[in-house]
């Protein structure tokens, strides 16, 4: 019975994720207590650079997840009700300390912790970018990227910005 729930969490986290990111209706904004924040892409990378060096995680990795993630939207929501721009879902948001995840300082720093974290577990950056996505259950039980096509393709698309944008630097 509990494999039964974990395969249906797993089926519909991907098809939550498959959807892509949604942008709520301002009612429906209004029901969540979503606000409309906007934020300058300057502004959002002042905050990546500012955890990333404070967490000592690599602001291009930041960087390539968030665009993966949201698109730089700090409004974004998916179906799956993962928010903000490092779509941070509401029990992991609030594990994080994060009150508000529209709040684009709040979102950025509770992701950042929470990417650390998975860097500290994992050791290595694929297995973290594939817990940030499927989480680290996922990643543990199948001893690396889960076999989820949606999450090889997020891991994919996020090392091929992070690897481009390495090279630019």
């Amino acid at each position: 019975m509990e494999i039964v729930s974990e395969l249906a969490a797993i089926e519909r986290r991907i098809e939550a994720i498959s959807a892509g990111p949604v942008q709520p209706s301002a009612e429906f904004g209004a029901i969540l207590g979503a606000s409309s924040k906007t934020i300058s892409r300057p502004a959002i990378e002042a905050l990546v650079r500012s955890n990333a060096d404070g967490a000592n995680v690599d602001p291009e990795l930041i960087d390539a997840i968030i665009s993966n993630e949201s698109g730089f939207d700090p409004n974004a929501i998916s179906s799956a009700g993962a928010r903000g721009l490092m779509q941070l879902m509401p029990e992991t948001a609030a594990s994080l300390g994060v009150g508000d995840p529209y709040d684009p300082a709040q979102n950025v720093a509770g992701g950042v912790r929470y990417l650390r974290g998975l860097l500290d577990r994992f050791g290595d950056v694929e297995l973290a970018v594939a817990a940030y996505n499927a989480g680290p259950a996922a990643v543990e039980r199948y001893g690396g990227v889960p076999p989820f096509a949606e999450t090889r393709n997020y891991v994919r698309n996020v090392l091929a910005r992070y690897r481009q944008m390495l090279a630019q630097r």
